[in-house]
């Protein structure tokens, strides 16, 4: 095993793998860490954790515990993943959870690059856009669980961490990765231990993944990992495979449950609608007075299932969001969606569905951890940072676990479309 990664969200961890196995990597994620040994060969593991919105003490050890495992599989270097929107609480988890990771690892610097030019995440002076906007005018400074009101990441990171932050600015990336290695170096001495990254294309993302060859511990979003791959084949680790996304062929009913309600996701799940899809809503207010909303939502589904796949959605406005959490509390009315449609899911197995879409980073955590899901096969790309996934054992289903901002607007539709068109070439 050559790279291995931790994630604090399970659709980031898919991100990241997506990445690795579209440069050839043969890439399984896992669901939390291992317990028992891997099957098939690999060259990189993704350890999935749902750590981005616990306390920084816990995500801590989490992280730590995976890294422990990480080491004994002898893995070579080593990946903290977090989201392309640098979305955390105030208090972490990223800068505590990277400053322990570099303590354990005995690394003295390492980048922080949450960039993914592809997906319209791009870093200019500390700054991050998504699209022509920065951070906090983004449709992320209405995230229910964690806004982000401020663009300038070496702000942001310097008041999680203890370590100075520093910054390597476009310039010196555009120059290339001896540029980038030299600034390294220059911010070491001067007692920087954490080193913001500029990105604005996926040339930046290769020069900067060249330049970190030889670090321990990179942090980032899923965008560096582009050119990681090249890294091993360079020292002579890795050779060129074209079949590192292959996946079985599962016949089978298909389904979406989409609990996100990023701006991305919504979009989706209107697109969805207008189409004239069946679509069930799962009301968190109604869960709350009792009423057993994923069995009345399933009774729904059942007669509609066998004639085409069924939505079942919480996705909402930012008003709506806000008028729930107000009502229910943030936790309590994020807790109750989620096990609600984790409930949906198991229900969906018994009645024959084999290929799920899922949205939203919190729901797809919920959903795998119902399912029992212990790794995770990563297939061919949907759309980019989103890939098609399969469980492992003697009767796979089929997974796409998407960030809430990912995906087009018709991504819902697309992605089960293009299982048909891959079972048909088979």
């Amino acid at each position: 095993m050559l790279l291995g990664c931790i994630a604090d969200d399970f659709t980031g961890a898919t991100d990241l793998a997506n990445n690795l196995v579209r440069s050839g990597m043969r890439t399984l994620q896992t669901i939390g860490v291992p317990t028992a040994p891997l099957a098939g060969k690999i060259d990189a593991v993704v350890v999935a954790l749902k750590s981005r919105t616990i306390a920084a003490s816990e995500a801590v050890a989490q992280s730590l515990a995976a890294l422990d495992w990480l080491k004994r599989q002898g893995c070579r270097q080593f990946y903290f993943k977090y989201c392309s929107t640098f979305d955390s609480t105030p208090q972490g988890n990223i800068g505590p959870v990277a400053e322990a990771l570099m303590q354990a690892l005995g690394a003295t610097i390492a980048i922080a690059c949450p960039a993914f030019p592809t997906n319209a995440r791009t870093i200019y002076m500390g700054n991050l856009f998504v699209g022509e906007l920065p951070l906090s005018e983004s449709g992320m400074r209405d995230h229910p669980l964690t806004p982000m009101t401020d663009a300038n990441l070496v702000r942001v990171l310097q008041a999680q961490s203890r370590a100075r932050v520093g910054l390597v600015p476009w310039p010196v990336v555009a120059a290339g990765a001896a540029a980038i290695r030299a600034r390294f170096a220059a911010l070491e001495a001067d007692g920087a231990r954490l080193a913001v990254v500029d990105a604005i294309n996926d040339a930046d993302l290769h020069a900067i993944a060249a330049a970190c060859a030889d670090h321990l511990l990179i942090t980032a979003g899923s965008g560096v990992a582009v050119g990681l791959p090249e890294n091993f084949r360079r020292a002579g680790l890795l050779p060129l495979r074209a079949d590192a996304d292959e996946l079985p062929d599962v016949p089978g009913l298909a389904a979406v449950v989409s609990g996100s309600c990023s701006q991305a996701t919504n979009a989706q799940v209107a697109h969805w609608m207008e189409s004239g899809r069946p679509a069930i809503r799962i009301d968190p207010l109604a869960i709350a007075r009792g009423e057993d909303v994923a069995a009345a939502a399933l009774q729904q589904a059942s007669p509609l299932l066998p004639s085409g796949p069924v939505l079942f959605y919480a996705t909402a406005t930012p008003e709506n969001v806000k008028a729930v959490q107000s009502t229910l509390g943030v936790a309590e009315a994020g807790a109750l969606v989620e096990r609600a449609l984790a409930a949906i899911a198991q229900g969906l197995m018994t009645r024959g569905v084999t290929r799920l879409v899922v949205a939203g980073g919190e729901t797809s955590g919920a959903v795998v951890q119902a399912l029992g899901v212990v790794a995770l096969k990563i297939g061919p790309q949907i759309d980019p940072g989103v890939p098609w996934t399969a469980t492992q054992g003697e009767h796979p289903i089929l997974l796409a676990l998407k960030s809430g901002n990912f995906g087009s607007r018709d991504f819902f539709e697309k992605s089960l479309k293009q299982l048909d068109r891959t079972a048909g070439t088979r």
